[in-house]
């Protein structure tokens, strides 16, 4: 069965805040890359008013079977009520980078691998 890949999106008003989800999402294997973009101008609707503000974007690449966790890691690490999660999927892309993200993003391989190294 061929993989399906998704680039996730959410923004966040700090640096740290967008650092730290970004960290987590890696170092949980469930995105192969998380990229920092910013600071950011943001005009969005909240609660009846236009606002702005400064945030930081974060671009997570990842399988798109992974999402479901990937956005549960989000909703609980973020500062928002309601933090953006958008997924758009990966129509095309270099095979090397999308088997680089599957190789990544697959858990029982890396713990499997992890507790080979714990033997030695």
């Amino acid at each position: 069965m061929a993989h399906s890949y998704v680039q996730v999106t959410t923004a966040t008003d700090s640096r740290a805040e967008a650092a730290e989800l970004a960290r987590s999402a890696v170092a949980e294997r469930l995105v192969a890359c998380a990229q920092l973009v910013g600071p950011i101008a943001s005009t969005y609707w909240w609660e009846g008013e236009i606002e702005s503000a400064e945030e930081w974007m974060v671009l997570f690449k990842t399988s798109a079977d992974r999402f479901d966790e990937l956005a549960s890691l989000i909703t609980e690490g973020h500062s928002y009520d309601t933090p953006e999660i958008i997924a758009t999927p990966v129509v095309a892309g270099s095979m090397d980078y999308l088997a680089w993200i599957t190789e990544q993003t697959e858990p029982e391989e890396q713990d499997e691998a992890i507790a080979e190294d714990d033997r030695d």
